[in-house]
């Protein structure tokens, strides 16, 4: 746990450098990787003066080339977006308005989580796939002809799945192949119909989608990790395009769970949440925040609402009163693994399960925030409060102290408003005290002083050289 927060300083003096690596050389067929086509026609045909490109740092090389192509063929003011507010797979609705971009153009990877104002353009980007290789992996793997498998890809590699199908299709007619959806669609209206993380298929197996095994066609990372918790029934094979491998995924789903549930544990002891605004731009972040205020103060629980940015465990230290952190932020982010944070990190579905006794563990778990809403597919309406005397009594399984579980009642959850008055300076103005505010003033340390007329003036003098590890003077004094 040191580790994270401090650093051995004679390791940094004797770390061996290396020369900078020199930056990727932009892509010559930018027509064909980047869709420019497409792009232009999207900006003309919606009339956009200001148009925002966004690109990851991995492909940041490219775009000031893209960017003078899309102003020469569209007549826009176009704009680059590199650095992100969250993460590079949202669109940052928050620096494009900062532009005022009329619309965004999102490159490369991306989690399909709907905006809610500008709108959007998903050019992945077509990066390559060896279709003879990948054919012959998935044969390996699924020596039956009869297997019921659902094929996914990362969405970089979605423009080559319409050749894969042509290549399988015909040797396994039980196999079915996802399509990518864009924006927000409709529930969905056949059974069977799956719909989530912006992929779409329809399963005929006979037992449902939990007798169909998962071929992922993409590198490991979030989103595959994303798709095995959520689909948790289903085994798992994979094929990366980058190593031209297949293999059976070994990733311990139970044991992955069982940690997520071990953070539940923790959310229901907690008496102070953190909620961590982690994206300004999905589609309904603002209702599930207050969906969660209004779940943690029937629990009897106290929350705060946080925007640190992307998180880390050195911003998240600096919050000593809170117990645990509920991250709002798109189904592929949300996920953060916080084994290196002071305190954990859980996901919205997962403080549910802790403070909403009408839920329970059913095995499917849930990562989209849109779907506890009111109206969506797993919402679960709060139970009527019961008074403390009737409610069963809980044991916490981490600390084995008695606990409250039951949820109070709405009229006498709410927090009366606070009359604590203080003299805020010299001239009697009255400042109302928080109880954050009082925490604050309790600790030690509060951070940098001005102490403007306190500290006496003097002249500049000599200081010390060298680093704090050994100065050059340290040895004189010594001696």
């Amino acid at each position: 746990m040191a580790t994270a927060f401090s650093s051995d300083g004679e390791a940094v003096l004797r770390r061996m450098l290396s020369p900078a690596a020199a930056p990727p050389a932009p892509r010559g067929d930018l027509d064909g990787f980047y869709e420019m086509g497409r792009a232009a026609a999207f900006v003309r045909g919606g009339g956009f003066r200001k148009v925002a490109l966004q690109f990851p740092d991995e492909l940041l090389a490219d775009a000031a080339a893209v960017a003078a192509r899309m102003e020469a063929e569209t007549g826009a003011e176009v704009y680059v977006l590199g650095d992100t507010t969250y993460g590079s797979c949202c669109v940052d609705e928050v620096a494009a308005e900062h532009a005022r971009a009329e619309a965004v153009l999102h490159y490369g990877p991306a989690c399909l989580s709907p905006c809610r104002k500008l709108p959007v353009l998903h050019i992945f980007g077509k990066q390559p796939l060896d279709i003879g290789l990948c054919t012959e992996a998935f044969r390996e793997l699924y020596a039956d002809r009869q297997s019921h498998v659902v094929v996914l890809s990362d969405v970089v590699y979605a423009h080559a799945m319409g050749a894969l199908e042509q290549q399988l299709c015909l040797e396994y007619p039980n196999i079915i192949f996802s399509k990518v959806v864009y924006g927000d669609p409709p529930a969905p209206t056949l059974l069977g119909e799956e719909r989530q993380f912006g992929r779409q298929f329809l399963v005929e197996a006979p037992g449902g989608l939990q007798d169909c095994a998962m071929f992922y066609v993409g590198t490991e990372g979030l989103t595959l990790t994303n798709f095995m918790l959520t689909w948790n029934r289903c085994s798992f094979s994979s094929f990366d395009p980058t190593t031209n491998r297949g293999r059976r995924e070994t990733l311990n789903v139970n044991r992955a769970l069982m940690r997520r549930l071990y953070l539940v544990e923790r959310a229901r002891d907690a008496r102070v949440v953190g909620i961590l605004v982690g994206t300004l731009g999905v589609a309904g972040y603002l209702d599930v925040l207050q969906h969660l205020r209004e779940l943690l103060r029937r629990a009897g629980k106290r929350s705060y609402t946080l925007a640190v940015g992307k998180p880390n465990p050195a911003k998240l230290a600096n919050f000593l009163e809170v117990d645990v952190f509920v991250l709002v932020a798109c189904a592929q982010n949300s996920l953060l693994d916080s084994s290196d944070f002071y305190r954990p990190v859980v996901t919205p579905y997962e403080l549910e399960l802790a403070c909403n006794p009408a839920r329970e563990w059913t095995g499917n778990y849930l990562t989209d925030f849109r779907d506890l809403l009111p109206g969506a597919c797993a919402h679960v309406e709060l139970p009527p409060a019961i008074p403390a005397a009737e409610a069963i009594p809980d044991v916490s399984l981490i600390t084995g102290e008695m606990r409250a579980t039951h949820l109070c009642d709405p009229a006498a959850s709410q927090l009366p408003p606070s009359t604590a008055l203080a003299c805020r300076d010299q001239t009697n103005a009255l400042a109302e005290i928080s109880p954050a505010a009082s925490f604050l003033d309790s600790r030690s340390w509060r951070g940098l002083e001005q102490q403007l007329g306190q500290t006496p003036v003097s002249k500049a003098v000599q200081g010390r050289r060298g680093i704090a590890i050994a100065y050059e003077d340290e040895g004189r004094e010594q001696s």
